[in-house]
């Protein structure tokens, strides 16, 4: 495949990206810190036979997955049938009474999921993590595979590989799909943000307006986008890129300056699409990940394709006694952060803090889980001019229309640490390319 000879335009692939904004950005003590996120050259490869088995896998759990979020802010049946824990639903910081009772457009809740896998080495994949609120990283391998496929244009015209260019068409499909008659808005917190890059690149290949807060207004129960000249025009659907709790001043945080108030109220009244829902924190709580087979058998009347990682979860009784005895095998996360934060290896601890996290272990079990530690597979990334093995992940994602649709394509990310297993941007993680076979 000749993929070496990507190696020699690292540099410079890099250059570009940068120049082009490619960038990431994190709070860290009340400061916004903005950094390059590295790209290594050399892609993951998933064969195509590999993929249609995951294929299958994503689209099964993402359709379990919506049907648990309209089911939970509807009728409840997974929980009259004792399936999940009436208080475990409710416990959870995702679920938000604001949205019940409220049924999107076309009942899609979950237009864009973000799901986490890593490949054991015994080459099976395992969901790690369900993202369903703002998965973000479609972006990056796009325009990474944009550049190199400039650099080096004989590689890719001699190999069969799956063009990744149209994860804009699939987004724009998606955003149609549920329009409620009007423009589609891309919605950004504005220049600060994390992962502003993605939001205006995105917007750019859609033809989507990119607007802030102050440039939508609520008028007689429709959203209106006021341009530069003052002229309004209605809005069908908004891809959000602002936390549910930020979205609507007026339905959630007072205090947020960067929503549009009343927006929240159009949307319960059927007269915008908002992607994705709001309150879709109510299933990718890190706990309810632990009932998701359960969805998949309950919802569709199936066995998942893919698996979950071993999980316990402390709250039940029998799984806080297994915890508390190999507590120093598993690995601790805390079901309301992200982004890597909240995760602690019970090897790594001393017996001060093993002391300490237990204690709270006990007194908060809902808050935590805990799982095996999958030694997932390596992957080499080049780095001053060496092959190195690193940890590596892959981000899938699956979007919505009718039916759910997996683009050929995903964000792997890799650690830079060769010592640990968080691969994570915000923890000094970098990503790849991700490349499927067409045969």
């Amino acid at each position: 495949m000749q993929i070496e000879e990507l190696y020699q335009y690292s540099d410079t692939v890099n250059e570009l990206l940068a120049r082009y904004g490619v960038k990431f950005g994190i709070y860290k003590n009340g400061t916004f810190n903005e950094q390059l996120f590295p790209f290594d050259m050399i892609p993951r490869i998933i064969k195509k036979e590999e993929f249609t088995c995951l294929e299958k896998g994503l689209k099964q759990r993402v359709a379990a997955l919506n049907a648990f979020i309209r089911d939970i802010y509807g009728k409840k049946e997974i929980i009259r049938d004792g399936v999940i824990p009436e208080e475990f639903i409710y416990m959870g910081s995702g679920y938000l009474a604001q949205c019940e009772g409220v049924l999107p457009p076309k009942g899609v809740f979950t237009h864009i999921a973000g799901i986490d896998l890593v490949q054991g080495k015994d080459g099976k994949w395992y969901i790690l993590e369900d993202n369903l609120r703002i998965p973000s990283g479609a972006s990056y391998p796009m325009i990474a595979r944009t550049i190199c496929r400039k650099s080096s244009p004989a590689l890719f015209e001699q190999n069969s590989i799956v063009d990744n260019r149209d994860y804009a068409k699939l987004l724009r499909r998606t955003m149609d799909y549920v329009n409620t008659g009007g423009h589609t808005v891309i919605l950004t917190p504005g220049r600060y943000n994390a992962a502003y890059f993605e939001h205006s690149y995105l917007a750019e290949l859609t033809g989507a307006h990119l607007a802030i807060g102050h440039e939508l207004v609520a008028e007689n129960d429709h959203l209106y986008f006021v341009d530069y000249s003052g002229k309004k025009e209605l809005v069908g659907a908004v891809y959000r890129r602002i936390s549910d709790e930020y979205l609507d001043p007026m339905n959630f945080n007072s205090e947020s300056v960067i929503g549009i108030p009343h927006i929240f109220d159009i949307y319960r009244k059927g007269n915008v699409a908002i992607i994705n829902a709001p309150g879709n924190g109510v299933a990718d709580d890190k706990g309810i990940y632990y009932f998701v087979p359960k969805m998949i058998r309950y919802y569709l009347g199936e066995e998942a394709i893919l698996s979950n990682a071993p999980t316990y979860l402390p709250f039940y009784e029998e799984d806080m006694k297994y915890v508390l005895e190999h507590f120093d095998h598993l690995v601790l996360k805390d079901v309301a952060e992200a982004g890597g934060y909240g995760v602690v290896f019970g090897s790594e601890m001393t017996k001060e803090e093993k002391k300490k996290f237990v204690s709270m272990l006990k007194e908060e079990p809902r808050r935590f889980i805990a799982q095996e530690v999958i030694d997932f597979m390596d992957i080499d990334i080049y780095e001053e001019g060496k092959l190195l093995p690193r940890k590596a992940d892959l981000r899938a994602f699956v979007l919505m229309e009718e039916e759910p649709v997996v683009w050929e394509s995903g964000l792997t990310r890799f650690s830079r640490n060769p010592d640990s297993f968080i691969v994570n941007s915000s923890q000094g993680g970098g990503f790849k390319d991700t490349w499927v076979m067409a045969e």
